[in-house]
Formats: structure tokens, sequence, C-alpha cells
């Protein structure tokens, strides 16, 4: 495992000299925390300290997944959680000022905000996050977008396919209206994803 215990000028990051904290919401604080992955990313930075490569990192987040070793981790399971933190749990707590992400470096550090969550990271019962959820939301790792694109991608590919059959009423449309319909859909969802700012 690659970890620096101390800041420095070649790291990879652009510290200010004085950083104003501002508290976050109770309310805040639950919702960054509902995901699992996300409390695993917080908790290893918090145990290590300093920079960490971003490898180190997800190898460690899944074996605590996985229930196992960083030795004994499969490619998949290796690979799965990676993903995940690159492309949307660590952009996501950048974004909120709680780590540090250097995406291009593979780098991630604790931000001006990561201490507000250490009491929380120290909590045995982790079922205190959804409880304490007042908008409903699921503590789950897979993200309602990803249930949209999977059935706006089986409507599409029934679609495709009833006209490819010829099965009425959908045979009577051309083809390539059709076809704009779907790209407009999947655009529409990136968009709604995009303008909402979720994960």
């Amino acid at each position: 495992m690659s970890v620096s215990s101390d800041s420095t000028a070649g790291d990879g990051f652009e510290h200010a000299t004085e950083e104003s904290v501002e508290p976050l919401s109770r309310d805040k604080i639950f919702h960054i925390l509902q995901t699992q992955r996300r409390r695993d990313a917080l908790r290893f930075l918090k145990e290590t300290g300093g920079t960490v490569e971003m490898r180190d990192l997800a190898e460690q987040v899944a074996a605590w997944e996985n229930d196992t070793t960083v030795q004994a981790l499969t490619s998949d399971e290796r690979q799965r959680v990676y993903i995940a933190l690159y492309q949307s749990h660590l952009p996501k707590l950048e974004s909120e000022g709680i780590i540090r992400y250097n995406k291009s470096r593979g780098i991630v550090e604790r931000g001006p905000l990561a201490d507000q969550f250490d009491p929380y990271l120290d909590t045995a019962d982790e079922s205190d996050y959804e409880v304490e959820m007042e908008d409903g939301e699921s503590s789950d790792d897979e993200t309602p977008w990803l249930r949209y694109y999977r059935v706006a991608t089986a409507v599409g590919i029934a679609v495709v396919a009833a006209a490819w059959i010829g099965v009425p009423p959908v045979s009577f449309v051309p083809n390539i209206i059709w076809d704009v319909l779907i790209v407009a859909s999947f655009t529409a969802l990136s968009l709604a994803q995009l303008l909402t700012g979720d994960e």
C-alpha cells in the first residue's frame, strides 16, 4: 500500500493556507453516508491518514465488502468496486469538499470536511444511517439511475425486436422514428442525471 503520512507540495493537490470549514447539516452527512462504499472509503482514509493511491483504497473497500483480504480478492471484485469509486463515489465526495481527489494521478486524501464524518464512522451499528434518513432513500450501492437505464434498455430492445419482426402497431411506425425516440430517451435520462447531480 502506498501511503504518504504528510501532504507536500508535490502531492498533486493544492492546499489553501487557511480553509474556512462550514459545518454540514446532519441530513447532508447522513445523505453522504447512506452508501456503504462511501463509508468504507472515508473509514480507510481516516485510518491511513495522508495521501493514498486510489487503487489501494479501492482494493481495501472491495476486501471489506467481500469479507476477505486484499490478497484474496478476485479481479472482478476489484474492478467492480474500482469502477464505482472512480466514476461515482469519489467524485461525489470531492464535489462536497469531503476529500481531495486527483483523478489523473490516481491519488486521494481527506478534505477539509472529512473530520465531520469521523464520529459516524466509529459507530458500530451501520443501520443508523438508514434510520436517520428522512427522505426514504435506499442505502443500496446500486443507484436508481442504473435501474432507469436498465428499463430504458429493455424497452428499447423490445421495440426494436417488435419492429424487426413486424408486430403491429409497432411495425407501422418507420424505424427511424423508433431510433430517434430510443436515442432521445437515453439523452433525457443522462441530462436528468446530470442536472440533479446524482451519482
